[in-house]
């Protein structure tokens, strides 16, 4: 009993030195200039909303600070250490690269315990950060993804930052009837089916007649702020995308979804959606924005220009022709002289542009991840899919980017390879391969 004795008081000891090793790293600060000045880099622990650009209180600083990393403390417990590897070398951070840590204190220690963990050896706690508002950066157009807890001050009447000019909606949208919708949804919204949007045979976007008699069901004019959600992203994305099109001014995705609403614990409403009032018209022409939506041809004419791209978001082996990524398309490979704009594991994932809690990621991640493959914000940029749901989330993550030039092939893999004549390519290839 005694020889248990001293170990557990041994092992008491060396926890409490670890703690207190690494609360003094974390007492230990720099400035932004002397962290710059060591080629360090700085990290921000709060949620992506708020480095996005969403201020924390209502007048609050909004973005973060210059080249800082996003790294949140409320989705890296869902980082494996072999992610956060990954994650460390990605943004070429060494055991021996000084990171400077801010955010509220519980999120800083998490994140500094963590990276002590993985190795990084000079933590410190950023002296100055977000005391120079000017400084700052944000993404363009941050209000386009929305956050759960900003969506519930809306409903509860509060004042918030970005708020709707006029009349705003909440819906969810899925794929055929609201089965999951009926267990739980966000108190208030309606219900949108993608079959209202798009149709067969090839899933484009349904005619402008049926889409308007869409928005005038569900209570929609040009001038109603839209805030879309679904169970998976890209299905409210399709819908918003499709929104945009037609001439609603103001439309936004609930960032990450219903899986964001559901892991922050706020209300949940369950059974049939109310029912919305008609809209009596649009009010202005539809479509608003045709140019938001590409055909066939339009898209065949963005091929090998360096002033454009035209952009496949599908997998690495639907790109390369291993799989065509659906039970109903059965050629594959891709358009040949298309530019890979990276998306997930396969046809119903987009890994490559989430955070672990399924928000998106940072501006600066997908750019880089795009210019490797030269396609670049100043080029008039169309970006497709199989039938245009992974393609619509990619246009909404460049539109929150601030990207101006962009829309979406409606077509996509599917419509292209209905035809032998249009020339495709299956393979490895490169960025050079598009040029």
């Amino acid at each position: 009993m005694k020889r248990v004795s001293h170990l557990t008081a041994l092992a008491l000891l060396v926890g409490l030195a670890s703690s207190c090793a690494g609360a003094a790293d974390m007492a230990a600060s720099v400035t932004l200039q002397q962290l710059q000045q060591r080629s360090g880099i700085a990290i921000d622990t709060r949620q992506s909303a708020f480095y996005n650009g969403w201020p924390q209180a209502l007048n609050g600083p909004q973005g973060h600070e210059p080249a800082a990393l996003n790294l949140s403390a409320g989705w890296l417990s869902a980082m494996s250490d072999e992610q956060l590897a990954e994650w460390l070398k990605l943004h070429n951070l060494a055991a021996d690269t000084p990171v400077a840590l801010y955010g509220a204190d519980r999120e800083t220690r998490a994140v500094s315990a963590r990276l002590q963990k993985a190795g990084l050896k000079h933590i410190s706690a950023l002296a100055d950060a977000l005391a120079e508002p000017q400084r700052l950066q944000k993404l363009p157009h941050f209000e386009q993804l929305v956050y759960p807890q900003w969506l519930r001050d809306l409903q509860q009447g509060k004042k918030v930052a970005a708020a709707p000019a006029g009349e705003w909606k909440v819906f969810e949208a899925g794929w055929g009837a609201p089965k999951y919708y009926l267990l739980s949804h966000i108190p208030g919204a309606g219900y949108i089916d993608t079959n209202d949007v798009e149709s067969e045979p090839l899933w484009n976007k349904v005619p402008d007649d049926k889409l308007k008699a869409l928005l005038a069901k569900s209570g929609i004019r040009h001038d109603t702020t839209v805030i879309l959600y679904g169970r998976d992203v890209y299905a409210a994305a399709r819908v918003a995308q499709i929104l945009l099109y037609a001439g609603v001014k103001d439309v936004r995705l609930l960032d990450g979804g219903w899986k964001t609403w559901s892991a922050a614990d706020l209300p949940v409403g369950r059974g049939m959606p109310e029912k919305m009032t008609p809209a009596p018209d649009f009010g202005a022409p539809i479509p608003g924005q045709p140019q938001l939506m590409l055909g066939l041809e339009q898209a065949r004419a963005l091929l090998h220009r360096r002033d454009a791209s035209l952009v496949s978001v599908r997998s690495w082996p639907e790109f390369i022709g291993t799989t065509s990524g659906y039970s109903y398309i059965k050629p594959k490979g891709d358009i040949a002289g298309a530019r890979w704009g990276h998306a997930g594991s396969d046809s119903t994932h987009m890994e490559d542009f989430h955070n672990p809690d399924g928000t998106m990621r940072s501006a600066d991640d997908i750019t880089a991840m795009w210019k490797a493959w030269n396609i670049t914000s100043d080029q008039q940029v169309s970006f497709y899919c199989g039938t245009g749901w992974r393609a619509a989330e990619t246009f909404m993550y460049a539109r929150a980017m601030g990207w101006q030039h962009i829309s979406v092939y409606d077509g996509g893999w599917y419509e292209w390879s209905q035809d032998a004549k249009n020339p495709v390519s299956r393979g490895e290839r490169g960025p050079a391969s598009s040029l």
